[in-house]
This record gives structure tokens, sequence and C-alpha cells, in this order.
């Protein structure tokens, strides 16, 4: 005789396992999108692939890091899709694993940035100098600069006279240079007035007395503007990485409670 008892098997659930393909989809597209990026400056020579051998950067090229980046995006996003849409625990626990070792990675750097603060200050002072020192040598290194000084509203590391260790910007006697004491056009203030930006505002600015300088060019360094930035802006730079990080967890837990969803219907067959 059978029982009375209604058995209801135990199933995958649709939305966790939907949720998880979805969001790996656009983790996925991420990485194919910074591949190509880097596959890009790769391919470019002189966009993005020379100004390791410009700067001092210990021979690290920063093509790499769009390659790195846009290659683990690519592989967890794709574990995850396969994962979650064939219901294979393997490459659910891969995924939950190898993001879990992210987060923890994320987690260090976040506590030796501010241990060694300090440190990481004086790295930028020194990337910002030797950037300086090769402003002429390479366009898109000093669209770069350009751009940050601009967008900053600054004038080298920790001031406009960072700019005497340039060749063509210092101020020694034997400087023959037509830009001699002066600095590029993007640490001149911006007037509204003008629609034409007057690349020779910088010349000979340095030759005269700091107050007159503070009319015609910006003061400040980029590294006490960034800071200042950093320290303006902490509640959303805070969020952002927190926000990243809820990201992380929670789709480590998602992931994990699809996997005992799998594990315990293929042990009901």
């Amino acid at each position: 005789m059978m029982s009375g008892k209604h058995f209801k098997a135990h199933e995958v659930s649709c939305c966790i396992k939907y949720f998880i393909f979805g969001f790996n989809i656009i983790f996925w597209l991420l990485g194919v999108a910074f591949l190509g990026i880097g596959l890009w400056a790769w391919s470019e020579k002189g966009v993005l692939s020379n100004i390791s051998s410009i700067t001092d950067l210990g021979g690290f090229d920063p093509v790499w890091l769009f390659l790195v980046v846009g290659g683990v995006m690519f592989i967890l996003g794709f574990a995850g899709c396969i994962g979650a849409l064939r219901e294979n625990s393997f490459l659910l626990k891969f995924f939950s694993v190898f993001l879990g070792i992210i987060f923890f990675l994320e987690l260090t750097a976040g506590v030796l940035a501010f241990v060694f603060k300090d440190w990481i200050k004086d790295q930028l002072n020194f990337f910002i100098n030797n950037n300086i020192r090769a402003y002429r040598d390479d366009i898109d290194l000093q669209n770069l600069i350009d751009f940050t000084q601009e967008y900053w509203e600054c004038c080298g590391a920790f001031g406009a006279d960072d700019w005497n260790l340039n060749i063509y910007f210092n101020c020694t006697d034997s400087n023959p240079s037509r830009e001699k004491c002066g600095v590029p056009f993007s640490c001149c203030t911006k007037d509204p007035a003008e629609d034409v930006i007057n690349t020779q505002c910088g010349y000979d600015i340095r030759a005269k007395a700091d107050s007159e300088q503070r009319t015609f060019i910006y003061i400040k360094g980029c590294v006490p503007q960034f800071e200042k930035w950093l320290q303006d802006n902490l509640t959303v730079v805070a969020g952002i990485f927190i926000g990243i990080a809820l990201l992380q967890i929670f789709g480590i837990c998602l992931a994990q409670n699809l996997v005992s969803d799998i594990e315990v219907v293929r042990e009901s067959w």
C-alpha cells in the first residue's frame, strides 16, 4: 500500500541560476572589452606600449594590465555563465573560489595601501617626475600629462618648479629652448572668454614672481590635488569599493547556493 505522504523533489532555483548567468554575461563582456583594448594597444605602436620604455616602470608595460584583467574577467565570466547554464558544479566552484581569491587580494591591497600610503605618495611623485622628464619624447604620454594637469588643475608633481626636470622647460643658462623657464599650456588657468587654446601661455612664466604666476598658471602640484580629491570624494570612493566587495560576496554566496542545490538534486536521483 502506498504512503499518503506527498513527495516533492528538490529543484534547482531558476532565479539563482539565471541571475548568476546574467551577472556573468556582463562580467564576460567587460572582460572581452578589456582584452580588446589591450590587444589594440599592443598592436598600435606608440599608443600605450611605448610608455614603459620612456618612463621608469621597472619594465612593466601598462598593456599587460588590460590583458591580465581582461583575461581573468573573461575566464571568470565564462566559467560562471556555463556553470550556471549547464548546472556544472565544478565550474561554479571554480568561479566562487577564484572570486574569493580576488576579493581577498583586493582586501589585502587596500590594507597595504593604507599602511604604506607615504610610500605610495613617494612613488607617485617619482612616477610623475619621470614623466615630466620624458614629456616631449612621446605624444601619447604628453597628452596624458596634459589631460592630468587640466583635469586636476595642477602643475607638476608638487608645483610648477618640477618642470625644471625637463630639458626644454628648465631655467638653466645653457637651455636654448624657447620654452625655457616655462610650463606646458595645460598648466595655464583657463579664460572662459577664449575659445582657442593658447599653447604659448606658459612661456617664461616661471621667470616671474610667485604672486604673478598665480594669475596665469596653476600653482598646486598634482599629488596634493589628487590627495585633496580623494578626501573630498572619500564617501563616493569608499562606496564604490564597498559596492564592488558586496557584489563579489553576493556572487560567491549565490554560486555556492546553486552548487548546494545541484548536489542535493543529484543525490536524489
